[in-house]
């Protein structure tokens, strides 16, 4: 008789060969679910995309809540501490749209930037049904008067033309405000902000000729594309004494239309003697003025303004040719412009939600 130790052995001779057997022909099974059970536990279940709906609707066609961009911010609850978030649907608005001082936390959503527009063709001296001028201020198409603004993929637009003077195609008074690939399509003053305000423009388009960016804001431009439609020049900052910061274009753009003479525009001009514009890293066509910079025909301005450039390129970029009193800045002195020491915590956040439509 076989004793049951024997059995035993032999039993865990049969059960090892068969492990072994198993590794050897199953090898991508074994592995498959040990890699099933590994992930399991390390890798977490990705999320659907989030979404928010659309408190109003805008639609030119008819299909929304309302015909007019005005009546739905109108329709806006007062002194909201959350956002109201208005989608647009692509089309032509022509009307004055005034975002008012209780209508804080208002946040368009247009539905395409190149399709979505809102524009009007006032002008400074166009005059109003009570027969006064409407003055430079006055003449936007669109007025921010709310606080923490925000908009994103909207054109905002002044038609007036380039003999018009002066004419706004936003004027930005509420004291944060952001934009995400927005156009901001004009001539002269195309865009305008005040003193103490703050604003972040990322990803966006403006276009114009005569000092077309100004004011007296605190402004971080992060990757937009400014284009010149004439000679002139692109910004009249008029940057409080007191105030740290005015304009900084960080990896910008700075084109023209293909009719734009080479060195027929300017980086800048005091609009008054403490104006602050610093270009960081930003891309120069062969339309920028070699001296770069304008005193506004006043030499004390030279010792006021800050004008600074970090690396600038291409066909523009000439810094042995810039005015004396201007500054190339060395990497240290450069990162005191970042966006962190500018305006990080000073605007308001884009939504990481996709706003959709009810």
């Amino acid at each position: 008789m076989i004793s049951i130790l024997k059995i035993k052995n032999y039993i865990s001779h049969i059960s090892m060969l068969c492990s072994i057997l198993l590794i050897a022909v199953c090898p991508t099974l074994i592995s498959c679910s040990k890699s099933s059970e590994t992930s399991d536990e390390t890798t977490p279940i990705e999320e659907e995309d989030k979404t928010i709906n659309a408190d109003a609707v805008v639609a030119a066609d008819g299909t929304g809540d309302f015909t007019s961009l005005q009546d739905a911010i109108n329709a806006a609850p007062n002194n909201r501490t959350a956002y109201y978030y208005i989608y647009v649907k692509k089309g032509t608005y022509k009307e004055v749209i005034t975002v008012p001082k209780n209508k804080d936390y208002i946040y368009l959503a247009g539905e395409n930037e190149a399709t979505t527009v809102l524009t009007y063709d006032n002008y400074a001296s166009r005059l109003r049904p009570d027969g006064s001028e409407y003055g430079t201020s006055g003449s936007a198409s669109f007025f921010v008067h709310g606080n923490n603004f925000v908009a994103e993929r909207i054109t905002f637009e002044n038609t007036a033309g380039i003999d018009a003077g002066q004419a706004l195609a936003i004027n930005i008074g509420g004291a944060r405000s952001s934009f995400r690939n927005c156009r901001f399509l004009g001539h002269q003053d195309t865009w305008y902000a005040s003193n103490g305000t703050y604003q972040y423009l990322k990803d966006c388009y403006i276009e114009g000729s005569v000092d077309f960016i100004f004011g007296g804001s605190t402004a971080f431009f992060d990757q937009c594309e400014l284009v010149s439609t004439r000679g002139g020049y692109l910004t009249a900052a008029s940057t409080p004494e007191e105030q740290a910061f005015g304009y900084i274009f960080k990896q910008c753009k700075v084109n023209a239309y293909p009719t734009v003479p080479a060195g027929s525009v300017y980086l800048g001009r005091p609009w008054r003697p403490n104006a602050k514009v610093v270009f960081v890293e930003c891309a120069m066509d062969k339309h920028i003025q070699l001296a770069g910079w304008h005193n506004w025909g006043n030499p004390d301005n030279e010792k006021t303004a800050f004008y600074a450039e970090y690396k600038s390129t291409g066909a523009g970029a000439s810094m042995d040719t810039r005015v004396s009193w201007s500054h190339q800045l060395t990497m240290e002195e450069a990162n005191r412009f970042t966006y962190e020491n500018v305006i990080g915590d000073q605007h308001p956040k884009f939504s990481k939600e996709k706003i959709q439509i009810n």
